[in-house]
């Protein structure tokens, strides 16, 4: 029987097969040369004081012991079976069509935008300040946001589906097994496109369909809006026994679609604010009590949060080594996310930095919008960043220190931000709630990192897409919209995740409700 062995380590040494394996067998009671296979089950960093830890824990299986099989699934051929539509092809589409093909049904997978080469082209386009195709961009195409995404894989919400066969789904189809042991498992936007058009292999390749450049643009429901049947893609109908909605946070159509087809929405409570950059060098020296990092330690990250006169102020999708990139789907919007490659080797460190947004914030819309007010008040700040910036994508920004004081920057330092900045007042253009809290929350966040407020750091406006400000309800229990039958929505567009894990895990959860569905339906 295998062994587990927990060992704490320099960073030095955890990069040593060889000598974690001698210490493992030393500590389990057998000789080195008995160790068949000494396998990494979990890795984590302590750097909580100087000098930096890594905690490892290391299986060991010797010569008599059965070591276990490579990961691998085999999905049926469901070429002949019942149809399901699904909407969206981010995690919540993908991992929902995949599980559907597990259970013996066919996904007919539609995706407004456009496979992964000829979407990497879109966006080259967009980072060089030339035109936004509004159905292919960082937001829409093969996968979804999370295809150009940092790939981080850490979710709280692992008591929603089995967080494990997720990530083996992922190692199945081409990510490094290191995913499968750190405590903050992470792909890299360099990895992300070829491990998605590996999984579209998987579903066409099994009978299921996917259909690129398929932008739904309407519903068919019956006569009392009771039952959904299939969707519009323009004037073609693609009818299935029931329609998994996995549009994500940006499609912003959908809603008002769902909406004016008196389909129940609700809006909810959401987060906006801004990407913050500083050099790589300085969070290493803050996060690792070190003047350099060395070759063993990774591009460090942090995690921070704070209640600013009662409103959360946290940082969101931190990139350790990474690049803020232009994230609108439309030309009239500055919007930024932020990414890492594998490697996290860039220049920078960014972080969305947002405060919470309520419902209450938004009132003042709801007469004229209802449910759809927070998705016009995200708008109208998107839009007032725009305004706000400069030519195209360049975005609006502000050093960190003159952020905090108040006051405008009269020059800013180099970034990652590929079509450039220009300098702004944030907080001129911003609600007065969200640079206040922002403001003070990241004034706070000085005394738990000294240095993170530095003229050489920046905000960029505006990270405004951390979830959608509507909700499509569904219950429970079946996972499906409580007045539609048919309609099951999924994932981050829905309201129900927050990450590419949450979503997969959901898609899975929802692939499952829709199987029950089918065979009583």
């Amino acid at each position: 029987m295998s062994k587990i062995i927990t060992l704490q380590l320099s960073p030095k040494q955890a990069a040593d097969v060889e000598l974690y394996t001698s210490l493992a067998a030393r500590q389990a009671g057998v000789k080195r040369s008995d160790v068949a296979l000494a396998r990494v089950v979990k890795r984590s960093i302590d750097a909580r004081r100087a000098p930096v830890k890594v905690n490892l824990s290391v299986e060991l299986f010797i010569d008599t012991d059965e070591q276990p099989a490579p990961i691998h699934f085999d999905y049926p051929d469901v070429s002949n079976s019942t149809e399901v539509v699904v909407v969206g092809s981010g995690p919540a589409g993908l991992f929902a069509s995949l599980r559907l093909i597990e259970l013996g049904l066919k996904p007919i997978l539609l995706e407004r935008g456009k496979e992964v080469l000829p979407r990497k082209q879109d966006i080259a386009l967009i980072n060089r300040n030339l035109d936004i195709d509004p159905d292919s961009n960082y937001a829409f195409g093969a996968g979804g946001a999370g295809t150009f995404s940092d790939g981080k894989l850490f979710t709280r919400s692992k008591k929603r589906g089995d967080y494990n066969k997720a990530l083996q789904t992922l190692v199945f189809h081409g990510a490094t097994p290191e995913i499968l042991y750190e405590a903050h498992p992470h792909i890299g936007t360099d990895k992300l496109p070829r491990i998605i058009s590996n999984i579209c292999s998987t579903i066409t390749s099994s009978g299921g369909e996917i259909h690129f450049s398929s932008k739904v643009t309407g519903f068919k429901l019956n006569a009392d809006r009771s039952r959904i049947t299939g969707v519009w893609v323009g004037d073609k109908l693609i009818e299935g026994a029931a329609v998994v909605l996995a549009t994500g946070h940006s499609a912003k159509d959908i809603y008002h679609t769902l909406h004016n087809d008196g389909v129940r929405l609700e809006a909810k409570g959401f987060a906006m604010g801004v990407r913050i950059e500083h050099p790589q060098r300085l969070i290493d020296s803050i996060q690792y009590h070190l003047p350099e990092r060395g070759e063993y330690l990774p591009a460090a990250a942090y995690t921070l949060v704070n209640q600013i006169e009662g409103r959360g102020v946290y940082s969101f999708c931190m990139c350790p080594g990474g690049f803020i990139v232009p994230a609108m789907t439309d030309a009239a919007q500055s919007v930024v996310n932020g990414m890492s490659p594998s490697g996290r080797n860039s220049r920078w460190a960014n972080s969305g930095l947002v405060t919470e947004v309520r419902v209450e914030d938004f009132a003042h819309l709801e007469a004229e919008y209802g449910a759809l007010a927070g998705l016009v008040f995200q708008q109208q700040l998107e839009e007032a960043a725009r305004l706000n910036g400069g030519d195209k994508q360049i975005a609006p920004a502000q050093r960190v220190s003159d952020f905090v004081a108040g006051r405008a920057s009269s020059s800013l330092p180099s970034t990652s931000y590929i079509p450039g900045l220009c300098c702004s007042r944030l907080d001129k253009w911003m609600p007065d709630f969200m640079s206040s809290a922002l403001r003070k929350g990241i004034a706070s966040f000085d005394r738990k990192m000294r240095g993170y407020v530095t003229p050489d750091a920046i905000v960029v406006g505006v990270e405004s897409r951390t979830s959608t400000p509507v909700r499509i309800p569904r219950d429970a229990d079946t996972l499906m919209h409580p007045e539609v039958a048919g309609l099951f929505p999924s994932g981050e567009g829905a309201g129900y995740a927050g990450g590419i894990v949450s979503a997969a895990l959901d898609g899975e959860r929802v692939a499952d409700a829709v199987g029950r569905y089918v065979i009583h339906n």
